[in-house]
């Protein structure tokens, strides 16, 4: 099951990217522009913060049945503090994406709230670019945080 789930935790990853920069764009794009909120600019919001909300329940499940999950658990902690690879995860990529989350949802809950068109895409691209940045930050690229397959098979 651990594969199974890390390997499409790592695949969804993609389409939160893609979707990502695509509501991104089209919310600038509309700022910018002083167009209209339409179907698309809500629907591709929708479809960046539902990767989203699927990439954190895979992220939820992997925490409690992954060697890093475990590890954080048996210890109490305090060992998985002293290791950068096992604090990354158990912590920090949680603690991250947690908030990434969170301000893709603020994002399109004020987007949607908002009256005016070109409000609604200025909401959405400072909460969207938050949340994007918080991704990119916290993806195990190797460079900042430990080095993970940018492909799992």
């Amino acid at each position: 099951m651990y594969s199974t789930v890390l390997l499409l935790h790592s695949w969804t990853r993609w389409l939160v990217l893609i979707f990502g920069l695509i509501a991104l764009f089209r919310a600038l794009s509309g700022w910018q522009g002083r167009k209209p909120y339409v179907g698309a600019d809500n629907g591709m919001g929708a479809a960046f913060v539902g990767s989203m909300h699927l990439q954190l329940l895979l992220g939820i499940i992997l925490y409690f049945i992954s060697p890093w999950g475990a590890k954080a658990f048996e210890t109490a902690g305090s060992a998985v503090m002293k290791d950068p690879t096992g604090r990354f995860f158990a912590v920090e990529h949680l603690v991250g994406m947690l908030l990434a989350v969170v301000a893709a949802q603020v994002g399109r809950t004020l987007s949607k709230k908002a009256t005016d068109p070109v409000l609604k895409h200025k909401k959405a691209f400072i909460w969207f670019a938050v949340a994007l940045l918080l991704v990119l930050l916290m993806i195990p690229w190797g460079i900042w945080n430990p080095a993970r397959p940018l492909f799992h098979t």
